[in-house]
């Protein structure tokens, strides 16, 4: 029997555009506008302008295109780069079943593998669905997920990384199968990325995975070999990470005829997925019974065992980061309500640092609520109860946040998103173009060009 890592491949050099389904395109094509505005949004922060510096030092032949800044440079360094900048904000998609993804984490070394290769939008955007289609059949290959035994799921991206770029790369099936075997044999990433006080590795762990498939991809051409059995094998994936159960047959499940690309969600707020449910209820209490920041006694809000652990540890009420603050559910919770939404700026320096916002985290207690863990991760319920100084309480339940597929975002929402992302980075006229650009993307004959829009104008 083919191994599995030989089967995904098979899979990812067999699609061809006319097998998409026109909804799945549709899809693609939203998630890269959305992931294009999340880019922008980034290129100015401090620790993206140190990348940036980074970037530029180490040179590289000039094949691919930096967001942003426009630099060329080699398609490993560009893929990292893009990659980063589409997740600096944690306000990219999300899909979580028993494991948590950012597909779009990937889109960026499909970019940068493809216009090195001088391939199109058409061939882009199937790089784009292959990396959609393998990313969230791992979601559901293991219970509980890798997540859940302390692994980041960047160590399930370094899997599918090698096969996007090596579709742009031309491989045959002996090169994607090696590519996949030097990838997955490199980029397994500890869980603490994403635990207790975070840093910018919190960003940066799934950027380094898709990059890592860029370079596998460009190995593995050269005869470059891989294990050709790095899942099921000797000391393969499945046999050492064994704390879980492994359902190997979900990596394979409907594969080009079931397109989940459709069943991936986007973000309203640039925060970690499980604060969206809260953040949301919260809202909904402040709007409807006209509760302001002065006005609030207490919040209590009720979640899941991981939403009052790790996105509740005594860091996180005391944020002095970003990176712990977007990972904060009692900081998210308290910018809510002090400012009325979530959007980036509310992780600024100066809203760190803000009165009103510190006074309220003292007054949130979060608490784990067992029915609510039942239901997870099917249903990702929160509960979020606010006492005023007047002494009423006011209750609010939410299980599918905006952006969800129960609860989905419009096109005229999305391209609403992207041009607040994108404003102060590109003008008005240029994030015209790029709109239009990607809602006709299968019809970009140079993905230079293409790439050219998304640079600071």
């Amino acid at each position: 029997m083919n191994s599995f890592s030989r089967q995904m491949a098979q899979f990812a050099l067999n699609l061809q555009f006319e097998d998409i389904p026109a909804e799945a395109v549709h899809e693609a094509k939203r998630f890269l506008l959305d992931s294009i505005g999340c880019a922008l949004a980034a290129v100015k922060n401090e620790d993206m302008q140190a990348m940036y510096r980074f970037t530029e030092k180490l040179g590289g032949m000039p094949e691919a295109t930096v967001i942003g800044n426009g630099l060329r440079t080699n398609a490993p360094n560009a893929a990292l780069m893009n990659c980063l900048l589409t997740r600096a904000l944690d306000y990219n998609d999300i899909y979580w079943e028993q494991d948590p993804s950012h597909p779009s984490d990937i889109i960026g070394a499909a970019l940068a593998a493809a216009e090195a290769n001088g391939k199109n939008g058409r061939e882009a955007l199937i790089a784009i669905m292959i990396a959609y289609e393998l990313e969230m059949r791992w979601c559901h290959a293991a219970e509980p997920g890798v997540r859940e035994v302390g692994w980041h799921h960047a160590t399930l991206t370094q899997f599918v990384s090698p096969l996007v770029a090596g579709r742009m790369y031309d491989l045959d099936i002996d090169q994607m199968v090696a590519a996949v075997g030097i990838s997955g044999s490199s980029h397994f990433t500890l869980g603490g990325v994403v635990a207790g006080h975070l840093t910018n590795m919190k960003n940066t762990a799934d950027p380094l995975a898709s990059q890592a498939g860029v370079i596998a991809a460009m190995m593995a051409r050269e005869g470059y070999e891989g294990p050709v059995e790095v899942l099921e094998g000797k000391e393969g994936l499945f046999e050492v990470l064994n704390n879980v159960a492994w359902r190997p047959d979900w990596l394979l499940k409907d594969l080009g005829e079931d397109f989940m690309i459709t069943q991936c969600g986007y973000k309203a707020f640039p925060t970690e997925a499980l604060t969206h449910q809260p953040i949301s209820a919260a809202l909904q209490v402040c709007r409807e019974h006209n509760v302001a920041a002065e006005d609030v006694a207490q919040i209590l809000v009720e979640t899941t065992t991981r939403g009052a652990d790790i996105l509740s540890d005594p860091s996180k009420f005391a944020p002095k980061t970003k990176e712990t603050a977007d990972h904060s559910l009692p900081y998210v919770i308290a910018a809510a309500v002090a400012d009325g939404n979530v959007l980036p700026d509310s992780f600024s320096d100066e809203k760190l640092r803000a009165p009103r916002i510190w006074d309220l985290l003292s007054k949130i207690k979060v608490i784990a609520d067992p029915e609510i863990d039942a239901l997870f991760p099917r249903v990702k319920r929160a509960r979020v109860s606010i006492t005023t100084l007047g002494g009423s309480t006011h209750t609010v339940q939410v299980d599918h946040a905006k952006g969800s597929p129960q609860n989905p975002m419009s096109d005229e929402e999305i391209i609403a998103k992207f041009r607040a992302n994108a404003e102060g980075v590109v003008s008005q006229k240029r994030q015209d173009e790029i709109i239009e650009a990607t809602w006709g993307f299968e019809n970009v004959e140079d993905l230079g060009e293409y790439m050219r829009l998304l640079v600071n104008s």
